[in-house]
């Protein structure tokens, strides 16, 4: 008997009609713009020279590319340890606590970014709250504005929700009768934590490990407000060149996106290995 080919019911397909435009408008129709300015000269025709004035450059560029991703990592780990606790306490607790909790991680994402950001500016300034309790206690003051420590505070600051909500989700549903198994079965809370809850949390961790590293390795803005010119990332310099070269500045975004691509893939694989491991 020939097998007939399922189609999607109209329905679907119909609901599916505006993701799928806004995808075409609001994703693809960027990228291929940003594709389209990296690959071509000020006449539009097909050119490389951007890249070669890139590669030739490369001594400015690669600080900068290193310095985002590691500035991004160190935030995504930081992120990480916070949240991972936080998670699983929260997933442990009734719902009327879980709720409170998470109106709580939802309350500083309804603050304006860029007012978050510039509030931290005024706590850890010279003359900020900060240094200002440590003079009154007669402490010395602490150098803490325009430093890498002040920018990976900015990131982990304002992407942590984006940790915790992922992993949380993914905690909050975990079969309860596989932890019982392994500590009937004389497993340490350690052991539980580590053989099946840590596991079964991955799809949770790498959704909150993408959703943190991915704006803190293109952001420009904490740096510039709480790093100065200390701080050049890789976001701080397409910010500057994309209005007066946009070739060079889209050229930069490709880069880093396919850098970032990349870092994804190998995180992904990672985790495959993960949930295979626990698997078998």
């Amino acid at each position: 008997m020939s097998k007939r080919k399922l189609l999607p019911p109209a329905g679907s397909t119909v609901l599916n009609a505006p993701y799928g435009l806004w995808s075409i408008l609001f994703i693809l129709a960027p990228m291929g713009m940003v594709a389209f300015f990296a690959f071509t000269d000020s006449n539009g025709q097909w050119s490389l020279a951007t890249f070669q004035r890139i590669f030739e450059n490369s001594h400015i560029y690669l600080r900068a590319f290193g310095d985002s991703l590691r500035y991004g990592a160190l935030a995504t780990a930081i992120s990480l340890a916070l949240a991972f606790p936080l998670a699983h306490f929260m997933a442990q607790t009734k719902i009327s606590t879980q709720r409170m909790l998470m109106m709580l991680i939802m309350v500083p994402m309804w603050m304006n970014f860029l007012i978050a950001t510039y509030a931290w500016r005024t706590l850890l300034e010279q003359n900020g709250l900060i240094n200002t309790l440590l003079a009154s206690l007669n402490l010395p003051r602490l150098q803490m504005i325009n430093t890498p420590g002040a920018v990976i505070l900015g990131m982990v600051y304002n992407f942590l929700p984006f940790m915790i909500l992922p992993i949380y989700s993914v905690m909050s549903r975990l079969n309860v009768s596989l932890v019982e198994a392994a500590a009937d079965l004389g497993a340490s809370r350690f052991h539980v934590l580590r053989k099946v809850i840590m596991p079964l949390s991955m799809p949770g961790v790498i959704s909150g490990v993408i959703m943190v590293f991915v704006p803190s390795v293109s952001i420009f803005y904490i740096s510039r407000k709480l790093g100065g010119r200390s701080v050049l990332l890789i976001g701080d310099i397409i910010a500057d060149v994309v209005l007066e070269e946009m070739h060079l500045g889209a050229a930069l975004a490709l880069i880093l996106m396919a850098i970032v691509l990349i870092c994804m893939l190998v995180l992904n694989r990672f985790s495959s290995r993960e949930r295979g491991a626990f698997v078998t």
